[in-house]
């Protein structure tokens, strides 16, 4: 990265009204000590219900020549938000953070200079402790074992990240479905990849929009659009399932031609469940694969704008 580079720091907002002005005023104090770039500081509103589209605006007042903001309709979902973001960018590489100041502004230089070290692709902010709840930490964990975006010596994945224009700018271009895992995305463009350590404060004011539901709703769409982790699953039950017929009919012709035992009405019984809900759980499981194919077919865009300032 160059001394004169223009950097573009793109934040999905939900519901921030209480952090907004904070974030904004450290973001420009953060910069006006990285006095060799250019910024722009890009919110998009991520269908929020309090004041913070009027906060926004606002800033933009305040700050016109480096904040953009922009109003979806309704709520995309985080990563749907940043995939807009990317399209407003005219930075040279782009920085990614969430809007609760959990990540803080002024640890973006050590993004940066990780970036120049290495004349990396991609820098991943890695917290040196989370302050997330321990749902949502397993819910990560989940992702790194599940989806198929981790690095080949060592895992990263953090929503605070430094990435290359050139990479934002193919995503914009290619991946316009209505669901994207940017991690997983990125990760098919570039294994140029590396992690520095972050601090991750605690959450200041309200709390998480991250819902259990919507958390495991978010996971069960990674699971499905970027791993193939259950269609293997299939394949182990299909082949344990084999097996344990075969052991069991062994089995009973040996107790009928030894022993003259009738066959059992509840192994009858039973085998007949057990092979009935293993072929259900594979067919829940293909169709849901199925499901998702259609819902690509049908090019829903992944985002619809209200207003641009």
């Amino acid at each position: 990265m160059e001394g004169n580079s223009k950097i573009s720091v793109v934040i999905p907002v939900y519901n921030s009204s209480a952090t907004i002005s904070e974030l904004v005023d450290r973001l420009i104090k953060t910069f006006d000590t990285l006095t060799n770039y250019q910024y722009e500081l890009i919110f998009v509103n991520d269908g929020s219900t309090d004041d913070s589209w009027k906060l926004l605006k606002e800033e933009r007042a305040k700050y016109p020549d480096v904040i953009k903001a922009i109003n979806f309709t309704k709520n995309y979902g985080q990563h749907n938000a940043l995939l807009c973001g990317f399209s407003f960018c005219s930075g040279d590489f782009v920085v990614t953070m969430d809007d609760d100041l959990q990540h803080p502004p002024e640890e973006i230089f050590k993004l940066i200079e990780a970036q120049k070290l290495n004349n990396a692709d991609i820098v991943y902010g890695m917290p040196i402790v989370k302050q997330h709840s321990k749902i949502r930490n397993l819910g990560s964990l989940f992702i790194r074992k599940t989806s198929n975006y981790k690095r080949q010596t060592q895992e990263g994945g953090s929503s605070f990240r430094l990435i290359r224009r050139n990479l934002t700018n193919v995503l914009v271009e290619k991946h316009s479905q209505h669901f994207l895992f940017l991690d997983a995305a990125l990760n098919w463009y570039s294994t140029n990849i590396e992690l520095v350590n972050v601090k991750h404060d605690p959450r200041k004011y309200g709390r998480t929009g991250y819902t259990f539901m919507k958390l495991l709703n978010i996971y069960l769409n990674i699971m499905y659009y970027y791993s193939t982790k259950p269609l293997k699953v299939i394949i182990v039950l299909g082949l344990f399932s084999s097996l344990v017929s075969f052991v069991l009919g062994l089995r009973f012709i040996y107790r009928k031609l030894m022993f003259d035992v009738p066959l059992g009405y509840t192994s009858i019984i039973v085998a007949i469940m057990f092979s009935t809900s293993l072929i259900l759980f594979c067919l829940g499981v293909i169709g849901n694969y199925l499901y998702k194919l259609y819902q690509l077919q049908q090019n829903k865009p992944p985002y619809s704008i209200k207003k641009i300032i």
